[in-house]
Protein backbone atom coordinates (compact mmCIF):
# COMPACT_ATOMS: atom_id res chain seq x y z
CA UNK A 1 0.00 0.00 0.00
CA UNK A 2 1.57 3.45 -0.62
CA UNK A 3 2.43 5.85 2.08
CA UNK A 4 -0.34 8.35 1.31
CA UNK A 5 -2.94 6.24 1.37
CA UNK A 6 -1.99 4.12 3.92
CA UNK A 7 -2.14 7.09 6.34
CA UNK A 8 -5.77 8.09 5.71
CA UNK A 9 -7.16 4.02 5.16
CA UNK A 10 -9.94 3.45 7.13
CA UNK A 11 -10.95 -0.20 8.10
CA UNK A 12 -14.17 -1.16 9.95
CA UNK A 13 -14.63 -5.15 10.47
CA UNK A 14 -17.71 -6.86 10.93
CA UNK A 15 -18.31 -8.18 14.69
CA UNK A 16 -19.22 -11.51 13.51
CA UNK A 17 -18.42 -12.97 10.02
CA UNK A 18 -21.27 -14.31 7.65
CA UNK A 19 -19.24 -16.73 6.81
CA UNK A 20 -20.47 -19.98 8.49
CA UNK A 21 -23.90 -19.35 7.04
CA UNK A 22 -22.45 -19.23 3.19
CA UNK A 23 -23.25 -22.03 1.50
CA UNK A 24 -20.40 -23.02 -0.87
CA UNK A 25 -21.60 -26.28 -2.18
CA UNK A 26 -24.53 -24.17 -4.40
CA UNK A 27 -22.91 -20.85 -5.57
CA UNK A 28 -25.21 -19.16 -7.78
CA UNK A 29 -22.96 -16.18 -9.87
CA UNK A 30 -23.57 -13.02 -7.97
CA UNK A 31 -25.73 -13.61 -5.34
CA UNK A 32 -23.64 -14.31 -2.09
CA UNK A 33 -21.29 -11.42 -0.69
CA UNK A 34 -18.47 -11.42 1.06
CA UNK A 35 -18.07 -9.37 4.94
CA UNK A 36 -16.70 -5.92 3.85
CA UNK A 37 -16.84 -3.71 1.14
CA UNK A 38 -14.43 -0.57 -0.16
CA UNK A 39 -15.77 2.77 -0.47
CA UNK A 40 -14.12 6.30 -1.37
CA UNK A 41 -16.38 9.27 -2.25
CA UNK A 42 -15.64 12.37 -4.74
CA UNK A 43 -16.89 16.00 -3.58
CA UNK A 44 -15.96 19.73 -3.77
CA UNK A 45 -13.30 18.80 -6.56
CA UNK A 46 -11.14 15.77 -4.69
CA UNK A 47 -11.14 12.37 -2.60
CA UNK A 48 -12.01 11.95 0.07
CA UNK A 49 -10.45 9.06 3.42
CA UNK A 50 -11.01 6.11 1.56
CA UNK A 51 -12.91 3.04 3.46
CA UNK A 52 -13.08 -0.51 4.13
CA UNK A 53 -16.68 -1.51 6.44
CA UNK A 54 -18.92 -4.17 6.72
CA UNK A 55 -21.29 -4.96 3.23
CA UNK A 56 -24.39 -3.19 4.08
CA UNK A 57 -27.47 -1.32 1.86
CA UNK A 58 -26.51 2.24 1.38
CA UNK A 59 -28.86 5.00 0.84
CA UNK A 60 -28.99 7.32 -1.97
CA UNK A 61 -31.78 9.99 -2.79
CA UNK A 62 -33.64 9.64 -5.94
CA UNK A 63 -32.64 13.09 -7.75
CA UNK A 64 -29.10 10.98 -7.38
CA UNK A 65 -27.50 11.78 -10.69
CA UNK A 66 -26.78 8.43 -11.54
CA UNK A 67 -30.28 7.42 -12.00
CA UNK A 68 -31.54 9.95 -14.31
CA UNK A 69 -28.45 10.55 -16.70
CA UNK A 70 -26.79 7.16 -16.57
CA UNK A 71 -23.07 8.15 -14.90
CA UNK A 72 -22.00 4.78 -13.80
CA UNK A 73 -18.84 2.30 -15.04
CA UNK A 74 -17.81 -0.94 -13.38
CA UNK A 75 -15.06 -3.68 -13.75
CA UNK A 76 -15.13 -7.32 -13.31
CA UNK A 77 -12.25 -9.31 -11.62
CA UNK A 78 -11.17 -12.43 -9.85
CA UNK A 79 -8.97 -13.45 -6.93
CA UNK A 80 -7.93 -16.99 -6.94
CA UNK A 81 -5.89 -19.47 -4.39
CA UNK A 82 -3.34 -21.34 -5.21
CA UNK A 83 -3.19 -24.94 -3.18
CA UNK A 84 -0.78 -23.91 -0.90
CA UNK A 85 -3.33 -21.00 0.03
CA UNK A 86 -1.61 -18.66 -1.26
CA UNK A 87 -4.05 -15.37 -3.45
CA UNK A 88 -3.60 -13.77 -6.49
CA UNK A 89 -5.22 -11.07 -8.96
CA UNK A 90 -5.03 -11.64 -12.55
CA UNK A 91 -3.95 -8.44 -14.27
CA UNK A 92 -4.96 -5.97 -12.13
CA UNK A 93 -2.99 -2.76 -13.76
CA UNK A 94 -5.38 -3.79 -17.09
CA UNK A 95 -8.86 -3.35 -14.98
CA UNK A 96 -7.18 -0.51 -13.36
CA UNK A 97 -6.87 1.64 -17.21
CA UNK A 98 -9.50 0.46 -18.32
CA UNK A 99 -11.99 1.48 -15.52
CA UNK A 100 -10.15 5.19 -16.21
CA UNK A 101 -11.06 4.99 -19.52
CA UNK A 102 -14.03 4.24 -18.92
CA UNK A 103 -14.53 6.98 -16.71
CA UNK A 104 -13.28 9.86 -18.81
CA UNK A 105 -15.31 8.60 -21.59
CA UNK A 106 -18.48 9.08 -19.20
CA UNK A 107 -16.82 12.07 -17.95
CA UNK A 108 -16.31 11.05 -14.42
CA UNK A 109 -12.82 12.19 -12.71
CA UNK A 110 -10.09 9.81 -12.75
CA UNK A 111 -9.82 6.87 -9.66
CA UNK A 112 -6.48 7.69 -7.74
CA UNK A 113 -4.32 4.20 -8.33
CA UNK A 114 -3.91 3.59 -4.92
CA UNK A 115 -7.75 3.57 -4.53
CA UNK A 116 -8.40 0.88 -6.71
CA UNK A 117 -5.52 -1.65 -6.76
CA UNK A 118 -4.68 -1.26 -2.96
CA UNK A 119 -8.46 -1.43 -2.12
CA UNK A 120 -9.06 -4.23 -3.86
CA UNK A 121 -5.91 -5.74 -2.12
CA UNK A 122 -6.96 -4.88 1.16
CA UNK A 123 -10.29 -5.74 0.57
CA UNK A 124 -9.26 -9.47 -0.85
CA UNK A 125 -7.01 -10.06 2.19
CA UNK A 126 -9.89 -9.31 4.53
CA UNK A 127 -11.57 -11.24 3.23
CA UNK A 128 -9.90 -14.12 2.11
CA UNK A 129 -11.17 -16.83 3.33
CA UNK A 130 -14.20 -16.16 1.16
CA UNK A 131 -12.22 -17.39 -1.35
CA UNK A 132 -13.61 -21.03 -2.54
CA UNK A 133 -11.11 -23.42 -3.38
CA UNK A 134 -12.90 -25.70 -5.62
CA UNK A 135 -11.85 -26.77 -9.65
CA UNK A 136 -12.70 -22.88 -11.31
CA UNK A 137 -13.58 -21.44 -8.50
CA UNK A 138 -12.75 -18.13 -7.23
CA UNK A 139 -13.55 -14.55 -5.53
CA UNK A 140 -15.34 -12.41 -8.26
CA UNK A 141 -14.21 -8.94 -8.29
CA UNK A 142 -16.79 -5.72 -9.21
CA UNK A 143 -15.75 -2.44 -8.63
CA UNK A 144 -18.35 0.12 -9.46
CA UNK A 145 -17.92 3.87 -9.91
CA UNK A 146 -21.19 5.85 -10.06
CA UNK A 147 -22.58 9.86 -9.94
CA UNK A 148 -24.29 10.68 -6.64
CA UNK A 149 -24.91 14.91 -6.77
CA UNK A 150 -28.66 15.24 -6.21
CA UNK A 151 -29.47 17.56 -8.96
CA UNK A 152 -31.34 16.59 -12.03
CA UNK A 153 -29.79 18.80 -14.35
CA UNK A 154 -28.42 17.40 -17.25
CA UNK A 155 -24.72 17.86 -17.15
CA UNK A 156 -21.91 15.66 -15.14
CA UNK A 157 -22.71 15.00 -11.12
CA UNK A 158 -20.20 17.22 -9.02
CA UNK A 159 -19.98 14.25 -7.10
CA UNK A 160 -19.17 10.33 -7.07
CA UNK A 161 -18.87 7.36 -4.87
CA UNK A 162 -16.53 4.27 -5.75
CA UNK A 163 -17.22 1.00 -4.32
CA UNK A 164 -15.74 -2.00 -4.07
CA UNK A 165 -17.29 -5.15 -3.85
CA UNK A 166 -16.52 -9.41 -3.80
CA UNK A 167 -18.77 -12.37 -4.30
CA UNK A 168 -17.64 -16.15 -4.31
CA UNK A 169 -17.76 -17.49 -7.75
CA UNK A 170 -18.19 -21.15 -9.41
CA UNK A 171 -18.82 -21.01 -13.08
CA UNK A 172 -20.24 -18.54 -14.76
CA UNK A 173 -22.06 -20.88 -17.13
CA UNK A 174 -23.11 -23.98 -16.09
CA UNK A 175 -24.68 -25.84 -19.32
CA UNK A 176 -23.60 -25.98 -23.32
CA UNK A 177 -23.88 -22.17 -25.14
CA UNK A 178 -25.60 -21.28 -27.99
CA UNK A 179 -25.30 -18.13 -29.88
CA UNK A 180 -27.33 -16.14 -32.75
CA UNK A 181 -25.94 -13.75 -34.50
CA UNK A 182 -28.11 -10.41 -34.25
CA UNK A 183 -28.74 -8.44 -37.55
CA UNK A 184 -31.76 -6.26 -36.00
CA UNK A 185 -30.55 -4.53 -32.66
CA UNK A 186 -27.60 -2.61 -32.17
CA UNK A 187 -25.25 -2.91 -28.69
CA UNK A 188 -22.88 0.19 -29.90
CA UNK A 189 -21.58 2.42 -32.74
CA UNK A 190 -18.72 4.65 -33.81
CA UNK A 191 -17.63 7.09 -31.99
CA UNK A 192 -20.25 5.80 -29.15
CA UNK A 193 -19.21 4.40 -25.02
CA UNK A 194 -19.24 0.58 -26.77
CA UNK A 195 -15.53 0.67 -25.40
CA UNK A 196 -16.40 1.77 -22.36
CA UNK A 197 -17.50 -1.00 -19.68
CA UNK A 198 -20.40 1.20 -19.14
CA UNK A 199 -23.74 0.05 -17.27
CA UNK A 200 -26.09 1.24 -20.35
CA UNK A 201 -24.17 -0.91 -22.44
CA UNK A 202 -25.26 -3.89 -20.12
CA UNK A 203 -29.03 -2.55 -19.82
CA UNK A 204 -29.32 -2.15 -23.91
CA UNK A 205 -28.30 -5.83 -24.40
CA UNK A 206 -30.99 -7.48 -21.90
CA UNK A 207 -34.13 -6.89 -24.34
CA UNK A 208 -32.62 -8.58 -27.34
CA UNK A 209 -31.07 -11.66 -25.61
CA UNK A 210 -34.22 -12.58 -23.70
CA UNK A 211 -35.67 -12.56 -27.43
CA UNK A 212 -32.75 -14.86 -28.42
CA UNK A 213 -33.47 -16.79 -24.83
CA UNK A 214 -36.77 -17.60 -25.61
CA UNK A 215 -35.49 -19.03 -29.21
CA UNK A 216 -33.20 -21.49 -27.31
CA UNK A 217 -29.76 -19.11 -27.47
CA UNK A 218 -28.17 -18.11 -24.15
CA UNK A 219 -26.32 -15.26 -26.28
CA UNK A 220 -26.10 -12.89 -28.99
CA UNK A 221 -23.00 -12.41 -31.28
CA UNK A 222 -23.63 -8.35 -32.28
CA UNK A 223 -23.01 -7.07 -35.45
CA UNK A 224 -21.90 -3.41 -36.48
CA UNK A 225 -24.40 -0.85 -36.29
CA UNK A 226 -23.99 0.47 -39.67
CA UNK A 227 -24.42 -2.17 -41.89
CA UNK A 228 -24.91 -5.44 -39.54
CA UNK A 229 -22.07 -7.02 -41.81
CA UNK A 230 -19.53 -7.18 -39.26
CA UNK A 231 -19.21 -9.78 -36.00
CA UNK A 232 -18.75 -7.97 -32.67
CA UNK A 233 -19.09 -9.30 -29.43
CA UNK A 234 -21.33 -11.41 -27.61
CA UNK A 235 -23.07 -9.64 -24.38
CA UNK A 236 -21.02 -11.13 -21.66
CA UNK A 237 -17.46 -11.89 -23.67
CA UNK A 238 -15.46 -11.11 -26.46
CA UNK A 239 -15.17 -13.70 -29.18
CA UNK A 240 -12.99 -15.44 -31.52
CA UNK A 241 -13.79 -17.20 -34.15
CA UNK A 242 -11.42 -20.31 -35.72
CA UNK A 243 -11.40 -20.91 -39.70
CA UNK A 244 -9.21 -23.91 -40.54
CA UNK A 245 -6.03 -23.54 -38.11
CA UNK A 246 -6.69 -19.44 -38.32
CA UNK A 247 -8.08 -17.58 -35.27
CA UNK A 248 -9.76 -14.30 -36.24
CA UNK A 249 -11.23 -11.43 -33.36
CA UNK A 250 -12.70 -8.79 -34.02
CA UNK A 251 -10.57 -5.16 -33.31
CA UNK A 252 -11.16 -2.90 -30.47
CA UNK A 253 -9.78 0.72 -29.68
CA UNK A 254 -8.48 2.56 -30.98
CA UNK A 255 -9.31 0.47 -34.15
CA UNK A 256 -12.69 0.41 -33.18
CA UNK A 257 -14.98 2.12 -30.20
CA UNK A 258 -17.42 -0.05 -30.46
CA UNK A 259 -15.83 -3.55 -28.41
CA UNK A 260 -14.93 -3.85 -25.26
CA UNK A 261 -11.14 -3.97 -24.63
CA UNK A 262 -11.27 -7.34 -22.96
CA UNK A 263 -7.98 -8.28 -20.33
CA UNK A 264 -9.01 -12.16 -21.09
CA UNK A 265 -8.95 -11.35 -24.92
CA UNK A 266 -6.09 -9.78 -24.56
CA UNK A 267 -4.20 -12.48 -22.72
CA UNK A 268 -5.90 -14.99 -25.59
CA UNK A 269 -4.17 -12.72 -28.33
CA UNK A 270 -0.70 -12.66 -26.78
CA UNK A 271 -0.71 -16.57 -25.98
CA UNK A 272 -1.48 -17.37 -29.52
CA UNK A 273 1.33 -14.98 -30.61
CA UNK A 274 3.91 -17.41 -28.04
CA UNK A 275 2.72 -20.76 -29.22
CA UNK A 276 2.50 -20.71 -32.95
CA UNK A 277 -0.96 -19.91 -33.76
CA UNK A 278 -1.34 -18.00 -36.18
CA UNK A 279 -4.01 -15.12 -35.35
CA UNK A 280 -5.10 -12.15 -37.05
CA UNK A 281 -7.27 -8.93 -35.25
CA UNK A 282 -9.19 -7.34 -37.66
CA UNK A 283 -13.03 -6.90 -38.76
CA UNK A 284 -14.55 -10.09 -39.17
CA UNK A 285 -17.54 -10.86 -42.15
CA UNK A 286 -20.84 -12.48 -41.14
CA UNK A 287 -20.41 -14.37 -44.27
CA UNK A 288 -16.96 -15.47 -44.07
CA UNK A 289 -18.40 -17.19 -41.11
CA UNK A 290 -21.17 -18.30 -42.33
CA UNK A 291 -19.85 -19.39 -45.31
CA UNK A 292 -17.05 -21.19 -43.39
CA UNK A 293 -19.53 -23.08 -41.16
CA UNK A 294 -21.42 -24.44 -44.46
CA UNK A 295 -18.37 -25.53 -46.32
CA UNK A 296 -16.66 -27.14 -43.00
CA UNK A 297 -14.02 -24.43 -42.08
CA UNK A 298 -15.38 -23.05 -39.41
CA UNK A 299 -14.03 -25.20 -36.67
CA UNK A 300 -14.29 -23.54 -33.41
CA UNK A 301 -16.36 -20.14 -31.84
CA UNK A 302 -15.63 -19.43 -28.18
CA UNK A 303 -15.95 -16.38 -26.04
CA UNK A 304 -13.33 -15.05 -23.58
CA UNK A 305 -14.65 -12.98 -20.69
CA UNK A 306 -13.12 -12.32 -16.67
CA UNK A 307 -16.92 -14.63 -15.75
CA UNK A 308 -16.60 -17.32 -18.33
CA UNK A 309 -12.83 -17.52 -18.75
CA UNK A 310 -12.89 -19.17 -22.23
CA UNK A 311 -16.48 -20.32 -23.08
CA UNK A 312 -16.73 -22.88 -26.50
CA UNK A 313 -19.81 -22.27 -28.55
CA UNK A 314 -21.71 -25.10 -29.45
CA UNK A 315 -24.28 -24.08 -31.91
CA UNK A 316 -24.47 -20.52 -33.90
CA UNK A 317 -27.73 -19.40 -35.65
CA UNK A 318 -27.95 -16.85 -38.23
CA UNK A 319 -30.78 -15.41 -39.89
CA UNK A 320 -32.26 -19.42 -40.81
CA UNK A 321 -29.12 -20.68 -41.23
CA UNK A 322 -27.97 -22.64 -38.30
CA UNK A 323 -24.59 -25.37 -37.31
CA UNK A 324 -23.71 -27.33 -34.64
CA UNK A 325 -19.83 -26.28 -34.36
CA UNK A 326 -17.75 -29.88 -33.96
CA UNK A 327 -16.45 -30.97 -31.12
CA UNK A 328 -12.27 -31.44 -31.21
CA UNK A 329 -9.99 -33.10 -29.10
CA UNK A 330 -7.44 -30.98 -28.48
CA UNK A 331 -9.54 -27.51 -29.32
CA UNK A 332 -8.34 -23.85 -29.21
CA UNK A 333 -10.50 -22.59 -26.51
CA UNK A 334 -9.19 -25.63 -24.21
CA UNK A 335 -6.09 -24.58 -24.78
CA UNK A 336 -6.06 -21.14 -23.96
CA UNK A 337 -8.15 -21.84 -20.85
CA UNK A 338 -6.10 -24.26 -19.36
CA UNK A 339 -3.14 -21.75 -19.97
CA UNK A 340 -4.88 -18.97 -18.45
CA UNK A 341 -6.20 -20.80 -15.49
CA UNK A 342 -2.99 -22.49 -15.30
CA UNK A 343 -1.17 -18.84 -14.86
CA UNK A 344 -4.30 -17.87 -12.51
CA UNK A 345 -4.15 -20.45 -9.61
CA UNK A 346 -0.12 -20.54 -9.80
CA UNK A 347 0.08 -23.60 -11.31
CA UNK A 348 2.54 -23.30 -13.82
CA UNK A 349 5.18 -20.06 -14.47
CA UNK A 350 4.39 -16.75 -15.15
CA UNK A 351 6.49 -15.10 -18.01
CA UNK A 352 4.05 -12.00 -18.37
CA UNK A 353 3.88 -10.76 -15.03
CA UNK A 354 0.22 -11.19 -14.96
CA UNK A 355 -0.38 -12.94 -11.74
CA UNK A 356 -0.39 -10.38 -8.96
CA UNK A 357 0.30 -12.02 -5.09
CA UNK A 358 -1.75 -10.56 -2.73
CA UNK A 359 0.40 -10.28 0.30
Amino acid sequence: MTADLKNKFIIEKVKESKLSQANFSNLIFGKLFSDHMFLADFYDGKWHTPKIMPYQALTFEPSAKVFHYGQAVFEGMKAYKDAEGNVFLFRPEDNFIRINRSSERLGMPQIPRAYFLDGIKELVKLDRDWIPTGPGESLYIRPVYIGTENAIAASPSMSYRFMIITSPAAKYYSGDVKVKIEDKYSRACDGGIGYAKAAGNYAAQFYPTEKAKAEGFQQIIWTDSAQHKYLEEAGTMNMFFRIGDKLLTAPSIPESTRILPGVTRASIIQLAKDNGIEIEVRPVEVNEVVEAAKNGNLKEIFGSGTAATVLPIVGLKYRDFYTDLPKLENSYAGFFKNKIMDIQYNRIDDPYGWRVKVD
